[in-house]
């Protein structure tokens, strides 16, 4: 704070109201009359009840608006001008008020621009970006700020923010380019383009939800938000000010900078909306469904992926009901895990759906998607097991055939877990693959367990080289003898997530069909 020593002859402005601050003498009064910063007493009713000289120059005969933004930082308004203030708490519940010199640094760009950046960066979606851009050129560049957008039906999406907080959303009609041709050419530009002035007879135009925002603000700006030709984004950031800027000289530069930083974070979200809308799309069609009903059998499922981007992974499943009762029913596990793995189990899936339309025989199936794979030139293979569920006499009849996969257990309800013996090579490896089937039986309380080696392969949580392997799995499942399929999987589930606890583990897919009555 700069001041210089009262002239001798200085008179002593009268309160402008009864008392006073507590210890507010005439000493206190006379050093603050001759500093060069304009200062403001406020009582506890918000009322200005002393200035010094250089307030009521700054102010005239217009009276002052005090306005806080913090407990320390706020602006006064007066006579068409805003400047801002420091706030410092007084005894007796007043406040003074000072209003820094010309002469002092106004707030730096970079300081701005690197509060800005963090926050930016961490918005997430074109909304949640677009209401952060307001916020935060709401808190420097000006009092009233809206974000446009380009939407459908020849509208533009608007986000508002007007000091201290109050925001808005909502979409209006977009004014002709001969009507409103500063803000026209805005949306057509690209680039660092500086902020333009919009006139008074321009901002009328705009719908009134904007139009009517703007009024009484000594200056209106407008300045684009498409910080590349390329990055595929139009915008447009409408600024209001009222009193003097916030940056000084500086202002202009401020606001562009700031409409670059803004314009590449919303390029940012619209690209990451995009990639996020196909991989929803990609796992809508890869992540298996649950399985349909059929009659005296009951399918009962657990579909873990690895974590990665997707929910989906290499592992998968499928039930196909038949029009004569029976059902496909497949399980399978494509080499690797993640997008690529994902791609190939769609080919894969998709493949059998059809060929099961026309064949029944699973060694069959299994030499036509042999063939796929290898024609496709993918250098993954898969291992399935596959074939036929159908009603019979009161048990289920299962037709299994398998491509190098790991056996299925049976469950039987006396207590016995036995292993059916399917060899057969991996698919999409050699044109001389062989596969073979085998036909079992279920009966009442019977359970059938198809599984990937996400199981097996599981990793202790506490010694990563020891994996869960097939002797856990048999103990699992031989402790659920007599029990349904539902309790068979949700035992086993837990087992293995009690055994992995926290540790990244591989996709994981497990099918279980039981014979009921």
């Amino acid at each position: 704070m700069v001041s210089r020593p009262a002239p001798a002859s200085a008179a002593l402005p009268p309160m402008t109201g009864d008392g006073g601050p507590p210890g507010f003498d005439a000493f206190a009064r006379a050093a603050l009359e001759d500093v060069r910063d304009a200062v403001f007493l406020q009582d506890t009713a918000g009322v200005v009840r002393w200035s010094n000289p250089a307030a009521r120059a700054l102010t005239g005969d217009a009276e002052p608006h005090l306005n806080a933004v913090t407990e320390t930082s706020g602006h006064v308004e007066a006579a068409g001008h805003r400047r801002p203030a420091r706030i410092r708490a007084l005894p007796g519940g007043w406040h003074a008020w000072t209003v820094v010199s010309d002469d002092v640094p106004h707030r730096h760009v970079g300081d701005f621009l690197a509060e800005a950046g963090p926050r930016l960066a961490a918005a997430r979606g074109r909304h949640g970006t677009a209401r952060v851009i307001a916020e935060l050129a709401a808190s420097a560049l000006a009092e009233t700020v809206f974000v446009l957008l380009p939407t459908t039906r020849g509208r533009w999406e608007w986000w508002s923010c007007e000091r201290p907080a109050a925001q808005g959303h909502g979409r209006i009609r977009r004014v002709a380019a001969q009507v409103a041709p500063v803000l026209a050419a805005t949306f057509g530009a690209a680039g660092r383009a500086q902020p333009a002035p919009v006139p008074a007879a321009e901002v009328a135009t705009l719908p009134s939800v904007v139009a009517d925002r703007f009024a009484g603000h000594a200056d209106v700006s407008v300045v684009p938000l498409g910080p590349s030709a390329s990055a595929g984004v139009t915008g447009a950031l409408l600024l209001g000010r009222r009193g003097d800027p916030e940056f000084g000289a500086d202002q202009a530069r401020a606001v562009t900078e700031f409409a670059y930083a803004a314009g590449t974070a919303l390029a940012n979200a619209q690209r990451y909306a995009r990639q996020e809308e196909a991989t929803r799309g990609l796992e809508t069609t890869l992540r298996p469904v649950d399985p349909p009903e059929l009659d005296g059998a009951r399918f009962e499922t657990w579909y873990e992926p690895a974590a990665g981007v997707l929910t989906v992974g290499g592992d998968f499943f499928d039930v196909l009901p038949h029009g004569d009762g029976s059902a496909f029913l497949v399980l399978g596990d494509v080499c690797g895990k993640g997008p690529e793995a994902a791609a190939l189990t769609g080919r894969v899936r998709h493949a059998l759906t059809a060929l099961a339309m026309v064949e029944r025989d699973g060694r069959t199936l299994l030499r036509l998607l042999n063939e796929l794979l290898i024609a496709g030139g993918s250098s993954r293979f898969a291992t399935l097991v596959l074939g036929t569920a159908r009603p019979s006499d009161g048990g289920v009849g299962l037709t299994l055939a398998s491509g190098g996969h790991p056996a299925p257990l049976i469950v039987r309800r006396s207590g016995v877990v036995e292993e059916v013996t399917v060899p057969g090579t991996l698919v999409g490896i050699s044109p001389q693959a062989r596969f073979a089937e085998a036909e079992v039986r279920l009966e009442r309380g019977d359970v059938c367990l198809l599984y990937t080696d996400g199981i097996t392969e599981a990793r202790n949580r506490h010694d990563p080289t020891e994996l869960f392997g097939d002797d856990r799995l048999r103990a699992v499942l031989t402790a659920g003898t007599g029990e349904p399929a539902r309790e068979v999987v949700r035992r086993l589930r837990q087992t293995v997530r009690d055994w992995l606890g926290s540790s990244a583990h591989d996709d994981i897919a497990v099918l279980a069909i039981e014979c009921v009555d």
